[in-house]
Parts: C-alpha cells; structure tokens; sequence
C-alpha cells in the first residue's frame, strides 16, 4: 500500500455525526480520511422542508459553533423553540417550559438534518488535513499488524491506525469487530410529515401523549411544524395510505385541536423505532460513535445530540492522547472514550424507555400517577429546571467544545 493512501483516522460515514468528528480534527497533525456515499444536497429556500429534522440541544449548537459549522446552519434555516408544553390524553396532567425561565433565549432549534450535514461539509472541505471519499462505500475491512486495512467498494485501498464506526444502526464497522448488540423493537413506527396549522406555533414544541405513542408537533421557520408521531404499525399503515384531507382530519382530533385544524400536509414517511445499545464502543484500533453505537425512542428528540456528544468526546480523546504522544489506536487510550460516553449514554436510554412505557400503559394507577406527576413536576421550579437544563444537553461531564459558548 502507498504510504499516501495511509491515515491516522478513518471515519466510515459522514452524516452529522461522523462529519461532526472530522471537523473537530481539522487543523490538526492527525491525517483524517471520511468515508461517504452520497453528498448532501444544497438546500435553497424554495426547496421543501425535509422530513428528517433534529432537535439541536444548546450542547450540541456549542460544538456546531466551535466548529465554525452553526454560522452556515442558520444561514440556511433553523427554527428555535422557546418553550415546550407536555401533556398526556389520559388525564389532566401538564408540564410546560420556558426558556425564560433559565435565563436563555431559547430551549434549542429545530434542524434540518441535511442543514446541519451541509454545514460540517462546508468546514470538512476547507480543512487541509482531511480527505474526503464520496461517493465512496466500505467493501471490507482487515486487521494488519499495525493499521486497518479498508477496501473500497470501487477497489481502492485505504489503511488507517483507527477506524471509527459512523454508519448507523446497522454499521458494517460494528459487524466487522464482531460486537454485539442488545435491544428491542417499540412495536412502534414513526410517522413523519410537514403540516400547516390553522394557528402559529408560537415558537413551541408541543407533545401529546397518547395510547398508542406520543404525538409531537416540531416548529419550523416558516410556521408550519414538522411531527412525529409514534403509534403501532398498523395504526402507521393506514396514516400513510389516507388521502391527505382524511389525514389532517385524523391529525387535527389526535392532537384535540391545539393548533387548530391542521390545513395541509406534505408527503409521508415512516420508519420503525427500537432501542438498540452496543456492548461495546470500543476495541484496539476501533471505536463507534453515534447510531453504531446506541439508538434510542425519539420522543425526546436525544439521539442525535447523544451521537454529537459522543464525537466531541472522541474528538478530545484523541487530541488529548496525540498531545501526550500516546497511540490513538490503543486501548487504553480509546477506553477514556467509551467509560466517558457509555454511561452517560445508558441513562439517557434508560429515561428514555421509561417514559415511553410509563406514558404507553393504560392500567389507571398508574394514569392516574403520571397525571399527578407531572402537575406537580410542573409546580416545582427546582426540578423543572433541572428537567431543562438536561434537556438543553448541560449536564453531566460535557466535552471541551460543548462547554464553549460564544453565540
């Protein structure tokens, strides 16, 4: 192999997460390779909304403007959310936030996920030290005695001393090291749109929930909002296959008329929801990042934020180790990764599991508790802000560009 075909990393995916890591290594003495299949799109304000957005944490919009990425984000468009208002169909139990309330302007922003993606992009191409593959796929991967040797689909070989897993859910990365996975499907799909509300938003992320899944309306830029809503396949089925004046109607009682009739969808999508955690984020010239590593219930908008912690994370672990002349590749070193970012990881999960099962049950003790719950978390301003301030991506042990504010 050419030694100009050898690199320090090589990040297999560039979707927001794996782009997010490359970007946190421009500029520095590492030699970054990134592999990808299809390059983002432009996004031009005559072009329809996309139906995958991402709810951005403050956390995650620190990393985006350390990076020089959140500039180029909200040049395209972003949708920030002042507040939240949580309640549950089953009772008369409500939460609602405010991001006045902590001080802040906002509780985060609704982003496209190919603003976000073309965004990083944009910073990927200017950095000197960072190769870009696309389109380019992952044929097969093998250890040699001191790198991983990756194959490309169109023959090309590449060799690095790290290989890091940024493909998804279904990461070839993660089948090639042989690590397991554990989980469980929701018997649940998702169903994604763009509606257009009889009456504004009012910078508000609304979430209903109901028997069969929570229901959340996601504002937009232009005052229509994007949902999700999680209910059982079947269910998801026939939402697909209504016309779209019979799906509005159908929407507009789900979700009791808060917003008024809702007067116009986009197309529909769905995808099924599981919970899925890696038994290990790590092995000696490997680790995995975002989605390879761990997949949780979307009802509150976490998992991307999770992925995108888990870069900055790596990112310093890296940095940290090249700084002190350590093997980025070894264990030891890629272990500091994987304790910082797996616990973490599992309690948000966790959380996330519970509500979906406290929310999802009918049996009336427990309706009846969760209602009550939630008027009295609703009251108690310490712990709501505490509710907040996890929400925004502020606690536990953040990484160095996290933690950087300047908005």
């Amino acid at each position: 192999m050419n030694r100009s075909e050898q690199y320090d990393v090589l990040i297999v995916g560039a979707g927001m997460v794996g782009a997010t890591l490359a970007c946190a290594l421009a500029g520095s003495s590492l030699r970054v390779a990134i592999l990808e299949g299809v390059a983002p799109r432009e996004v031009n304000a005559a072009d329809p909304v996309d139906l995958r957005v991402s709810a951005v944490t403050r956390a995650s919009q620190n990393i985006f403007t350390a990076l020089g990425a959140w500039e180029g984000m909200a040049a395209r468009r972003v949708s920030p959310y002042r507040e939240m208002h949580v309640w549950d169909a089953g009772g008369d139990g409500v939460i609602h936030f405010d991001s006045s309330e902590v001080g802040e302007a906002e509780l985060g922003h609704i982003v496209e996920n190919r603003v976000v993606q073309i965004a990083l992009w944009e910073q990927l191409r200017r950095a000197e030290n960072i190769s870009v593959f696309c389109p380019a796929a992952c044929a097969e991967l093998r250890r040699e005695a001191e790198h991983i040797s990756v194959r490309l689909e169109d023959g090309r070989l590449l060799g690095a001393r790290l290989v890091v897993g940024a493909d998804g859910a279904q990461s070839r990365v993660r089948r090639f090291a042989r690590i397991a996975v554990h989980g469980w499907q929701y018997d649940q799909h998702g169903v994604v749109a763009t509606v257009r509300s009889e009456r504004g938003h009012r910078e508000t992320a609304w979430q209903r929930f109901l028997p069969d899944g929570p229901l959340a309306f996601l504002p937009l830029h232009d005052g229509r909002c994007s949902i999700v809503w999680s209910t059982s396949p079947a269910h998801a089925a026939r939402l697909l296959a209504m016309e779209d004046a019979a799906f509005c109607e159908e929407l507009t009682r789900a979700f009791a008329g808060t917003l008024g009739r809702i007067e116009a969808t986009s197309e529909r999508a769905a995808f099924p929801l599981h919970l899925q955690h890696a038994e290990r984020y790590v092995t000696a010239g490997l680790a995995l990042i975002g989605d390879a590593a761990h997949t949780v219930h979307p009802l509150a908008g976490q998992g991307v934020n999770l992925g995108i912690l888990d870069a900055a994370a790596l990112a310093e672990v890296l940095l940290d180790a090249r700084a002190a002349h350590k093997d980025i590749a070894s264990l030891a070193v890629l272990r500091r990764y994987e304790r910082w970012r797996k616990g973490h990881n599992l309690l948000m999960m966790a959380g996330m599991d519970g509500f979906k099962r406290l929310f999802g049950s009918d049996w009336w003790p427990l309706r009846i508790a969760r209602n009550a719950g939630l008027t009295l978390t609703d009251r108690l301003s310490p712990v709501k802000h505490h509710i907040m301030a996890q929400a925004m991506g502020r606690g536990g042990d953040l990484p160095r560009l996290a933690r950087t504010v300047n908005l």
